[in-house]
């Protein structure tokens, strides 16, 4: 930040360089000059203090700019299964939003909701993109948005309609991961909305409740399909033994898959690409 010096300032240094001239010509006795000096050199130091309120920054925007300027996280976003609350950290669901948290700090804001908490998670990311706190998303704070979005069962079908609810907004997504994605009721799993960047599929279609195992994208030339990735656990069962018998009986290549650490540690690496 850059100042100008003022009129008076001007006036006193002006006065102070033509008494060191008639000192050094011996017009003036030099205790005189020495009294006169200080005396204005005091003048030199105390005006800018006395006019500080007159003096305008050289650039009184880079204030207003800078709020923009910090890189905002990466914005993790979760949805759970069935009618699972965010917090139950026996699905892994919940479990990568913590370990994400707690691994990049600084760089992330990792949050998981149930799949019926959709406007929580939106306040959420409203807020969170709103880098100058005025209530208001501007077009810049819109576009530094980085988000991620993952879920299981109707956690990944939400997963796409809250991308649909930020295309209405227009703020984009780097990237939606869907996981034995079932349609919920009144919504489209199939159909990626244009404002994601990519977009990746991992399913089952070997039990009573299996997920999509396509995806599309709206507009191909805004959207990356990265894959439709089958998994298959007849000749290797994962194990899910903190989970109720019902869902063990029931449903259990769909909550194998959940559990699944090769299609989990797939996902993870793909979010943490996202950091750099």
């Amino acid at each position: 930040m850059k100042y100008q010096l003022g009129p008076v300032s001007k006036r006193v240094a002006v006065l102070f360089h033509k008494l060191r001239l008639e000192e050094s010509a011996g017009q003036i006795p030099r205790r005189l000059c020495f009294t006169a000096s200080s005396a204005l050199l005091l003048s030199c130091l105390l005006l800018p203090v006395l006019q500080v309120g007159a003096m305008q920054p050289a650039n009184s925007s880079t204030v207003e700019k800078s709020s923009l300027a910090t890189a905002p996280h990466l914005i993790v976003i979760g949805f759970m299964g069935g009618r699972v609350k965010g917090g139950n950290l026996i699905h892994k669901e919940a479990l990568l939003a913590k370990q994400l948290q707690e691994a990049y700090p600084l760089k992330v804001d990792a949050a998981v909701f149930a799949n019926h908490d959709a406007q929580d998670a939106l306040k959420l990311v409203l807020h969170l993109l709103d880098l100058n706190k005025n209530g208001n998303l501007s077009a810049d704070e819109k576009n530094s948005a980085r988000i991620v979005i993952y879920g299981h069962s109707w956690g990944a079908s939400e997963t796409i309609a809250f991308a649909r609810q930020l295309n209405a907004l227009g703020i984009p997504v780097l990237l939606t991961i869907q996981v034995d994605s079932v349609q919920k009721l009144n919504e489209d799993d199939t159909d990626i909305p244009p404002n994601v960047r990519e977009a990746v599929n991992f399913y089952q279609v070997e039990g009573l409740l299996h997920g999509r195992s396509q995806i599309e994208a709206m507009d191909p030339k805004r959207t990356t399909i990265l894959g439709n990735f089958e998994s298959s656990y007849k000749i290797n069962p994962v194990a899910c033994t903190n989970y109720p018998w019902m869902a063990r009986v029931f449903m259990k290549q769909h909550i194998e898959i959940e559990n699944d650490p090769s299609v989990w540690g797939k996902i993870a690496a793909l979010i943490q690409a996202k950091l750099n």
